[in-house]
């Protein structure tokens, strides 16, 4: 019996999807890594056997090798690795240090991250930082290329990439290649534009950033938002 004759509530992959991988047993997390059980037993009652065995610990459960695993009816080479992997994962994970976010402390800070991508081009690009309520730097991206004069960004692509990645912050910036930092008339309205759409969903535009090869211009700091 596969996973998908389980009633609904039951199948591991779907109850990640509908209820996050924190509503998942032990079992079932299990059961996901070996994607099948055996003719007697379902992939959640063989993990739930598996675990039973090493006293439902996953410290005892990595010290198996492959072969021990394979001891248990329905698990063979495959999945015998499938399980051995991912408790090394979890080892070098549990090892490492979480990387620290930047954090985006003044227009400065914002343009440094910016200036790598954008000073030296011949185009306009549209890039966008997105920020924690900390002001840490959760994603960072481009949204558009457009020509020697102009690149239109798209609000909703924008906001969508904000909601995405749960961000309460927005910083954006575009180059000008002629190497002017005055703001053009689009470019103010196009910021008035993100600002109002932000207001809406309670994501704030901090700053918006005109780069060039050797400066940067702030709406934030000439108080233009």
């Amino acid at each position: 019996m596969s996973i998908k004759f389980l009633a609904e509530d039951d199948r591991p992959r779907e109850k990640f999807l509908l209820k996050g991988r924190s509503s998942l047993s032990d079992s079932e997390l299990l059961a996901i890594i070996m994607g099948s059980g055996n003719r007697d037993e379902t992939a959640v009652e063989l993990a739930r056997r598996i675990l039973a065995s090493v006293n439902n610990n996953w410290n005892q459960l990595s010290l198996l090798s492959v072969k021990d695993l394979m001891k248990f009816k329905g698990v063979g080479e495959v999945k015998a690795i499938s399980i051995a992997t991912a408790l090394e994962i979890g080892r070098r994970r549990a090892g490492q240090e979480v990387p620290e976010k930047a954090v985006i402390s003044s227009s400065r800070t914002a343009y440094e991250i910016f200036r790598n991508h954008l000073s030296d081009l011949r185009t306009e690009e549209f890039w966008a930082i997105f920020l924690n309520r900390s002001n840490k730097v959760i994603h960072f991206t481009q949204l558009t290329q457009g020509g020697i004069n102009q690149s239109i960004v798209d609000v909703r692509v924008l906001f969508k990439t904000a909601l995405d990645h749960f961000s309460t912050g927005i910083i954006i910036a575009h180059n000008h290649p002629s190497g002017s930092l005055q703001p053009s008339r689009e470019d103010i309205e196009i910021t008035k534009k993100i600002k109002i759409a932000g207001e809406t969903l309670n994501i704030q535009l901090l700053d918006h950033l005109i780069i060039t090869q050797n400066s940067y211009f702030s709406f934030s700091d000439d108080g233009l938002l």
